[in-house]
């Protein structure tokens, strides 16, 4: 066993006592990161190349700042992304979201489908639409300035010239698009004022912004989703709005038939819990 190995191994037990969900892998991402090797590869450092700035990491994580921040990326699917202080770093949870729009657009008879993306933070959703969608013209939404900058840098990067970013509210954005949208996507704010998340790496560097929805069940962003979701979708469009696992039967109502929205499902994620709603507009 090599010295960068053994280091590993105590950085992992440290990591363990934290209270880190998974240390080993942390621990190995941390690893990589600093002596510019993939996971697989840390056997072939040799011991004259440790890096002491290994140890600076393990005890920014060990503080449980997230492990995006230490390494500067976050994976999405198939996407490696910049983020960092300031932008919510997107979730596994989140990637089923992304992965039954993709699929969903996928099954449209539609040659070059308008997908819009209301609160893109990183451009998780939006650029792995753009990436697995072939000819899918993605508009990426993002009113915070500090989270909008991270979004550029990833589409610079990943876009593809496919994805738009527009600095607008997603509340009144795109009204260019009035009535031609196929597919409408968002991951909103929607944690109630005065609910503390349980784990530290959001509580603590995650941006309230993109945490904390208004008004007094959270959910006034989701609101906000509903209607412009309504004024952008063309007839036989399709909404995807990720809540809260607590939230789904609130949310389900706000897409009911009065507002023209049918066959609203609730839907789960990997742990089977209920993580977003999806709808159909009006009649095609």
């Amino acid at each position: 066993m090599t010295f960068l190995l053994d280091e590993i191994a105590l950085a992992t037990a440290r990591l363990a006592e934290a209270g880190v969900p998974s240390p080993r892998t942390d621990a190995e991402e941390i690893a990589a990161f600093v002596h510019g090797v993939s996971r697989g590869r840390l056997h072939s450092v040799k011991d004259s190349d440790f890096d002491a700035l290994f140890w600076e990491g393990v005890a920014r994580r060990e503080s449980r700042e997230p492990l995006q921040h230490i390494t500067g990326r976050a994976y999405f699917r198939y996407l490696s992304l910049e983020v960092g202080p300031g932008v919510f770093v997107p979730r596994p949870e989140t990637e089923v979201v992304a992965g039954w729009a993709i699929d969903r657009l996928s099954e449209m008879d539609v040659a070059s489908p308008v997908v819009v993306d209301l609160g893109t933070g990183s451009g998780a959703i939006a650029l792995s639409i753009a990436q697995e969608v072939a000819l899918a013209q993605v508009h990426a939404v993002e009113i915070d300035p500090v989270a909008y900058g991270w979004a550029k840098r990833n589409i610079l990067e990943h876009g593809q010239g496919r994805t738009s970013l527009h600095p607008e509210d997603l509340a009144d954005c795109l009204p260019e698009l009035d009535g031609q949208v196929d597919l409408v996507i968002s991951n909103p704010p929607y944690i109630p004022p005065g609910a503390v998340p349980r784990d530290p790496e959001v509580r603590d560097y995650d941006p309230s912004r993109a945490l904390y929805g208004s008004g007094e069940d959270g959910l006034d962003e989701v609101r906000a989703v509903e209607r412009t979701a309504r004024r952008l979708l063309r007839p036989g469009g399709l909404v995807a709005v990720e809540h809260a696992d607590e939230q789904g039967n609130a949310v389900y109502w706000l897409f009911s038939e009065d507002n023209g929205w049918r066959d609203a499902r609730l839907r789960q994620d990997l742990t089977g819990r209920d993580r977003f709603v999806t709808a159909k507009f009006g009649q095609e």
